[in-house]
């Protein structure tokens, strides 16, 4: 099989084994292979979907221009690849969302894509608990989920989550005129039941959705307590599988401020936190929020996202405390590499042998779906192997060993290549674009320009 030009790409169906180890200390020894190190970076890498991030909000009632590509992309130069976007449809409370309001959602979407960035996703009716009524009855809130259900489908590769919202001032499902504001039975939670349906169905299947408390998903959908998902269940698009979690009360006090009502709310966050997204906001400071206990509730719940300006006493303190860096590294997944062996002499026409191990740091494993492909690059030709890899199973504090075999093209002969690992968006309008693909957190690995992740250099015989 010949090689194309440079300028395109021939994708070869690979042969890709994949191998994990939970032992960190795992090292990878095999006869004729050479081994390379890597070195951790100390820096925090500007990754996709994990991070402090930036908040703006629009009210219909006094709708601003939409934001634009290069503000986005401010956001980048700060270091953030999240925009929280919140709506309040405070205009919308008795009709439907109009054109106009619509079209402002679809331009903001779109220069979130150009900027390079993702959004977390909220709409509410009342940022205001002394002004009522606090949000729209349930069959308005469904008929503009159903409004917006196209943009969210054409614009699903840059949302990152979706919180609930909705229900109650600024969408935390508490202060409600109308979805019974301290729910007990059963039935009462049928409203809010609703409103998560309605949205599950209107995201793609591989997006989540995020509730204020664990007693939102447990009762919304008639669960016990140990009904957790586990990792044989995590991923598979069901509607529990995609109930994700949002804490705007993070380290306020021991039950972050009603979030927590009892220790089992708790161990079930810490265990469904695992597979799903974890992320929102400080809200007071407190002993609770300081560095060291931070640090290990992030650990705990697998935090990947947080409120980079609320609350500002909180991340100052972490500033002065000296644990702030830290927590910029390891927010969602920090992937590093440890050791690669690769064939020493490889020869086109015979079996060449890869193998890396590597470790995910950070506080959380990515969420949503992710390619992994290993890339030889040489100035002539490029050849890709899709590997079969999930790295939303590289989970915190664990290490992995990936494996790679395959004969190479009698094409190559005589070529010099670099190798190269890269994990790039799926979504197609994302999928060769740098700032969507993520960086190992390792010196001189990651390419900023082309978002790959540099292995080694190989002549082949």
């Amino acid at each position: 099989m010949k090689l194309v030009k440079h300028c395109y790409i021939l994708f070869i169906s690979a042969i890709a084994l994949l191998a994990m180890s939970c032992d960190p200390n795992n090292t990878i020894k095999d006869d004729g292979l050479f081994d390379v190190n890597y070195t951790e970076s100390d820096t925090a890498i500007v990754n996709p979907e994990r991070g402090f991030y930036s908040q703006v909000e629009y009210y219909s009632s006094n709708s601003k221009t939409p934001i634009s590509a290069s503000t986005v992309n401010t956001h980048r130069l700060l270091g953030r690849s999240l925009i929280l976007t919140m709506y309040y449809l405070d205009s919308f409370i008795d009709k439907p969302i109009s054109n106009e309001f619509l079209t402002l959602i679809d331009q903001n979407m779109k220069a979130i894509r150009e900027g390079g960035c993702k959004c977390i996703l909220r709409f509410a009716y009342s940022s205001s608990e002394s002004k009522k009524p606090w949000d729209a009855p349930q069959d308005i809130v469904l008929q503009h989920i159903q409004q917006l259900t196209p943009y969210l489908i054409e614009n699903s590769d840059v949302i990152y989550v979706m919180q609930a919202g909705f229900v109650g001032v600024w969408g935390e499902w508490y202060y409600t005129s109308n979805f019974i504001m301290s729910p007990i039975k059963q039935d009462d939670f049928a409203p809010r039941r609703a409103v998560l349906d309605a949205l599950l169905l209107a995201l793609p299947k591989d997006r989540m959705v995020c509730v204020r408390t664990p007693e939102f998903k447990v009762k919304c959908f008639n669960l016990t307590y140990n009904d957790t998902i586990s990792e044989s269940s995590a991923y598979n698009q069901t509607d529990l599988a995609r109930l994700a979690c949002h804490n705007d009360c993070f380290l306020a006090d021991a039950g972050d401020m009603g979030t927590f009502p009892a220790a089992q709310q708790k161990l079930f966050w810490e265990k469904d936190s695992k597979y799903t997204i974890m992320g929102g906001e400080t809200c007071v400071p407190s002993t609770y929020s300081q560095c060291q206990n931070a640090i290990l509730q992030m650990e705990k719940y697998h935090w990947s996202y947080l409120n980079s300006g609320y609350n500002s006493t909180v991340l100052n303190s972490w500033k002065t405390s000296g644990c702030m860096d830290e927590i910029n590294r390891r927010l969602g997944y920090r992937f590093v590499l440890q050791q690669g062996q690769f064939t020493e002499n490889p020869v086109a026409g015979q079996k060449f042998t890869m193998k890396l191990s590597l470790k995910n740091v950070g506080f959380a494993s990515p969420a949503n779906p992710r390619n992994v492909e290993l890339i030889f690059a040489s100035k002539a030709d490029t050849v890709v192997y899709k590997l079969k890899d999930d790295p939303r199973r590289w989970f915190a504090g664990v290490s992995q060993n990936i494996v790679f075999e395959d004969i190479l093209p009698l094409s190559m002969k005589g070529k010099s290549y670099n190798i190269y690992l890269n994990l790039p968006d799926p979504y197609p309008a994302l999928a060769k674009r740098s700032e969507y693909s993520i960086g190992f957190s390792n010196k001189n690995v990651w390419n900023k320009k082309t978002g790959f992740n540099t292995l080694h250099n190989i002549t082949v015989n």
